[in-house]
């Protein structure tokens, strides 16, 4: 289990591993053990990497590009919601994570963290 907290300490959300699951599944949950968003590896991804978020109280997103190289976009449908990227850093093992306005931050941070677990056991 890992927790995202403010700065005073409360915690925003934690990501728990589902292990009874076909296919490789993380949970966000908020400070009240709801769910924020499920996160799902796709079986099948002929192209490129591909996740499927089912958020809590949200649109569904899907996290499509090349997730090993730190390069790919999470969406809404065609609306892109948030970029990851390493290209705008020189430092190995950073990449940046640009959300659009208006977007649940922790939840699309938290969605981050749970693509980078996922893809780099």
């Amino acid at each position: 289990t890992l927790f995202f907290e403010d700065l005073s300490g409360n915690e925003l959300c934690k990501i728990q591993a589902r292990v009874l699951t076909i296919r490789d599944t993380m949970t966000i949950q908020g400070p009240n053990n709801e769910t924020l968003a499920t996160v799902k590896k796709a079986m099948i991804t002929p192209l490129r990497d591909r996740w499927s978020v089912k958020v809590g109280n949200g649109p569904d997103l899907q996290v499509q590009g090349n997730i090993l190289d730190h390069q790919y976009t999470i969406g809404e449908g065609r609306t892109k919601v948030a970029e990851v990227s390493k290209r705008w850093f020189r430092v190995a093992d950073t990449y940046g994570v640009q959300i659009e306005p208006s977007q649940n931050d922790v939840v699309i941070l938290a969605v981050t963290v749970v693509v980078d677990m996922m893809a780099h056991p």
